[in-house]
């Protein structure tokens, strides 16, 4: 239904400039009262009073299947699937709750497959809502491609297997990649900028063929990124400061041609063109631990030797590689979140190896 169709006399509109909504991501506040969220995992924090739930927001599609993920003290997980674009709609999310105050999440599922502008929700009249718990002192950054994004997580029975044919992002559920699954488990926020089928260079990887394929040395200073969704701007990045960073690239680098063990001159290109966006951010986060992996979708080894060539010539004792137990050889399929249970442990665990110290 659309928003000028529905009758907001019976409820109340909690508009998105509330002070009590609690953002994380890289989202765009150009419009307070319809920020554009943008990047997977990006999420809307709110608590809230009553019975029952709707949303307003308007979707922007760009290829997929479009939802948005909920989930309501902690137990009730679902997904609303977006069945209208271009114009504000309001969506049904849930009705029947107890009478009391809940805890709300709505985030994004997936990556540039779409925008939306969220407007806010909608309460039974009488109803309110308050701050959720304040956000975490631990900051996450995280830039990767569709395994980071979570693309294709909940394909339960494909675990270890390649992905289902035609499966048009109806799996994809960026709350349980492995990058979204660490941060909960560290208690950090995330800022998870993680687009399916980047590269590190332009030409490289799978995203966005029309535009000649664009990589993360194009989309990593950016807020809107995708071409196809319209205009394209430069992040303000002193409005996050990670304490860890997680680089997770070079799996779609072989795309289309597996060039790291056969052309050496491209092999030192890549790793200059890397070298200069680590160099780039670690000047922007002069004190943040970075973690260069790849993960165990199954891929050339030569990648993870020039990555460890790569950090040996940063020469930065907070550069450091990581790599999983069974790291490029785990599924020839996305990871499913399983496996990204798995990931996550192990990467958990790393960075608690560096102690308290550096959260600070």
């Amino acid at each position: 239904m659309e928003l000028k169709e529905f009758d907001i006399d019976k409820y109340i509109l909690i508009e998105a400039d509330n002070k009590n909504y609690q953002y994380m991501g890289r989202i765009d506040f150009n419009n307070p009262k319809a920020p554009t969220i943008i990047y997977a995992g990006s999420n809307i924090r709110v608590r809230f009073t009553g019975r029952s739930l709707k949303i307003v927001i308007k979707n922007y599609h760009n290829h997929y299947e479009n939802a948005i993920g909920y989930i309501i003290d902690d137990r009730i997980e679902g997904k609303v699937v977006i069945k209208e674009h271009n114009k504000a709609i309001v969506i049904d999310i849930i009705e029947g709750l107890e009478n009391k105050v809940h805890d709300l999440v709505l985030y994004k599922r997936s990556d540039s497959a779409h925008y939306f502008d969220f407007y806010g929700i909608i309460l039974d009249k009488e109803c309110y809502v308050k701050s959720p718990i304040e956000n975490s002192n631990r900051r996450i950054e995280c830039f990767g491609d569709s395994v980071s994004a979570g693309e294709v997580s909940e394909a339960l029975e494909y675990v270890g297997k390649v992905d289902p044919e035609g499966h048009e992002g109806i799996y994809s559920n960026s709350w349980y990649s492995y990058s979204m699954i660490t941060a909960r488990k560290l208690g950090a926020e995330i800022n998870n900028n993680a687009q399916g089928g980047i590269a590190v260079m332009n030409g490289s990887g799978y995203f966005n063929p029309d535009r000649g394929y664009l990589g993360v040395e194009f989309t990593y200073d950016k807020l809107r990124y995708n071409p196809e969704l319209g205009y394209c701007n430069k992040w303000d990045f002193s409005k996050y400061i990670p304490h860890v960073v997680i680089m997770a690239l070079g799996q779609n680098d072989a795309h289309p041609d597996n060039y790291i063990d056969e052309d050496k001159n491209k092999r030192e290109m890549w790793k200059s063109k890397y070298i200069d966006i680590i160099k780039d951010l670690r000047n922007k986060y002069p004190n943040a631990l970075f973690l260069v992996i790849t993960t165990i979708l199954c891929h050339s080894k030569g990648w993870d030797d020039a990555l460890d060539e790569m950090v040996e010539t940063l020469n930065d004792e907070r550069i450091v590689r990581f790599k999983f137990k069974r790291n490029g050889s785990g599924t020839p399929g996305h990871i499913r979140i399983p496996e990204a249970e798995e990931m996550a442990s192990e990467l958990t665990s790393f960075i608690e190896s560096f102690g308290e110290d550096i959260w600070k």
